[in-house]
């Protein structure tokens, strides 16, 4: 292994003679300071440091007196430039000044070469805006502006052009956005701002790993060239045989890290743990949830005072931050999982908004000590309102839990279908629907789930995941299909049979051992057209809407993957008005049977390696 830090300088060195002759003017990377972001075309730094043809035109850079690196949009909007992806093309840009819709009021970028990058449709659904300034907080418009404020008892508000209020008493406006920002910007006040351009392309030179630049060195509106990497001149050769020692003096370092890490193997686990946390992090910087360290997540918790539950992977507290918006903290356990628990449920959840799925507000990662923000839902779980020992005043009635079972379908086709990559959250229960405080239902706890393209249906595994009663046939065993979006539709169904009952799926308690398996017992009733018999039934509308419930859930819960319907399938079956649901085939008749039933459901689910 000692051999390699030489032969890599010999390499180095050779390549590095071979550029040793000639100069391109422009260089392969410029910087207004050594770790600033790289500037190579399109880009161009100003002030005379490059040349004009050294850069496409509109995408000059500046570097303030602080030799940060300065974007200029029109109207004299300068941002610091943080990040510049040239092979995506893509500009992470923040405001210096804590304020970016500030800046952005005169912002028209139709007289610029940049676009808002649209990352995700379900952040950027832009619009216009008007900006009020109200004398007296006004709890229906969502978009306060706190920076925006110069006198106190202001209240600015961004109010979206296609919303309509009657009354905006004690409120002036005081002026427009002159175009369209994205929606993300008002929802979250973020400081960060990410742009793309579509012109000049030149993803193609960047994936053969050659500059791009203007044909004939010209400084119009021409086309571009792939060229080869630009040579040096002899004198800075010698730097570069330097540089290139420097690199193998530190690669025989590097070397002797790793064998000094590997006597000290104790400690590897939690070292690699914190690595890939910190490099998943820095990736997702540019998404939305904020990152607090543990001294913010004590100070929101008031020192871990109001303790909310216990579970497998940590404690939930009660939190409150600064703007009176209390939220859900959950402190993860030390010793659970390699960190991928955590790189799921933040990589997952930081990119949905979405009614029906808890948002993540934020995150902590300090070493070994993490936590999750999420917001705060007052109404708990909804096991806690259908388990209830003393159901005749806590049931919610019938028509709450038909919107409740809708939006959870909902919220399940969001997750499946509405979002850039498909997500199976294999971890439905009721315990994992939380209710805000109109009881509207949001999915949580995304510790399982797997990400997958929405052309893929189904996913190998190595180990079932799940809970226990909610776990669908064919993660036990691939005799019933593929592992697919399907297993979350049979935790769904289970999930509807306990709303309708009132009780577990499996109940221990239950002394008749012929009605312990209370979904077997539900078809049955159906099936021979009797009353479902359930407490709280006492019209016949609650009656129409438990059997509705119940038909759905048991279409859910078919033994084979083909046979479930889509979420979408579900979420339409619920919305139908009246009783003229079909009534499902058995899913209780055996199991081993070759199924033959099948409605045309997805019959082919092409499997996606783990």
């Amino acid at each position: 292994m000692a051999k390699f830090p030489f032969l890599l300088f010999l390499a180095l060195f050779a390549r590095l003679e071979g550029l040793g002759e000639g100069q391109d003017e422009c260089k392969v990377d410029s910087r207004c300071k050594k770790h600033g972001p790289a500037i190579r075309f399109p880009f161009r730094l100003k002030e005379d440091r490059q040349p004009g043809h050294c850069g496409y035109p509109g995408f000059q850079l500046t570097c303030d007196e602080r030799e940060q690196t300065v974007l200029e949009l029109p109207y004299s909007v300068k941002l610091l430039v943080k990040k510049i992806d040239y092979k995506s093309q893509v500009i992470h840009l923040q405001d210096p000044k804590g304020c970016l819709l500030g800046r952005l009021i005169k912002l028209n970028l139709s007289a610029s070469t940049f676009q808002f990058y649209p990352d995700s449709e379900s952040y950027y659904l832009s619009a216009a805006y008007a900006l009020y300034n109200c004398s007296e907080p006004k709890r229906y418009l969502r978009f306060l502006i706190p920076c925006l404020t110069t006198a106190p008892g202001d209240h600015i508000y961004a109010v979206p052009s296609y919303a309509y209020y009657s009354s905006l008493t004690s409120c002036t406006k005081i002026g427009n956005y002159t175009s369209s920002l994205p929606y993300r910007l008002f929802s979250d006040l973020s400081d960060n701002l990410v742009l793309s351009w579509s012109e000049p392309n030149c993803t193609k030179c960047e994936s053969e790993g050659k500059l791009c630049g203007l044909k004939n060195h010209t400084t119009g509106h021409h086309g571009i060239e792939c060229l080869h990497m630009p040579k040096t001149t002899k004198g800075s050769s010698i730097t570069l045989v330097v540089t290139a020692i420097v690199i193998s003096v530190l690669l025989i370092l590097a070397l002797g890290i790793v064998v000094l890490y590997r006597v000290y193997n104790s400690n590897k686990m939690l070292k690699e743990d914190e690595v890939k946390i910190e490099m998943f992090l820095e990736d997702y910087r540019a998404l939305k949830p904020s990152r607090y360290s543990y001294a913010d997540i004590k100070k929101i918790t008031n020192q871990f005072k109001d303790k909310l539950g216990q579970g497998g992977y940590g404690t939930v507290f009660k939190g409150k931050l600064s703007n009176e918006v209390f939220v859900a903290v959950k402190v993860l356990n030390d010793s659970i999982g390699n960190g991928d628990e955590f790189i799921n449920e933040v990589g997952t959840m930081g990119g949905i908004h979405h009614v029906n799925v808890v948002r993540l507000v934020g995150f902590c990662a300090d070493g070994s000590r993490r936590a999750l923000v999420y917001e705060f839902c007052p109404n708990d779980s909804l096991e806690k309102s259908i388990f209830s020992e003393d159901q005749k005043n806590h049931f919610l009635g019938w028509e709450k839990l038909q919107d409740i079972a809708l939006g959870i379908a909902k919220g399940i086709e969001y997750l499946h279908q509405g979002c850039a990559q498909r997500i199976l959250h294999f971890d439905i229960k009721p315990h994992n629907i939380l209710l805000d405080h109109n009881f509207n239902p949001k999915v949580s706890d995304f510790g399982l789930a797997k990400l997958c393209s929405k052309d893929q249906s189904a996913v190998s595994m190595t180990a079932a995941r799940g809970t226990m009663g909610y776990i669908a046939p064919e993660v036990f065993s691939r005799n019933f299909g593929n592992v697919s979006y399907k297993s979350d539709v049979y935790s769904f169904g289970m999930l509807l049979l306990e709303m309708v009952g009132g009780r577990k799926n499996i109940d221990v308690k239950v002394e008749n051992t012929s009605q312990t398996y209370f979904p077997e017992w539900i078809y049955n009733r159906l099936h021979q057209g009797e009353v479902l018999g359930m407490i709280s039934i006492e019209i016949e509308e609650h009656a129409k809407i438990a059997e509705k419930l119940a038909i759905v859930g048991l279409w859910c819960i078919q033994w084979y993957p083909i046979d479930r319907p889509s979420m979408k399938a579900v979420v339409q079956m619920l919305e139908k008005e009246g009783n003229n649901l079909t009534m499902p085939p058995n899913p209780f008749a055996s199991a081993t049977k070759t199924n033959t039933s099948s409605k045309g459901f997805n019959r082919e689910l092409e499997i996606i390696s783990e």
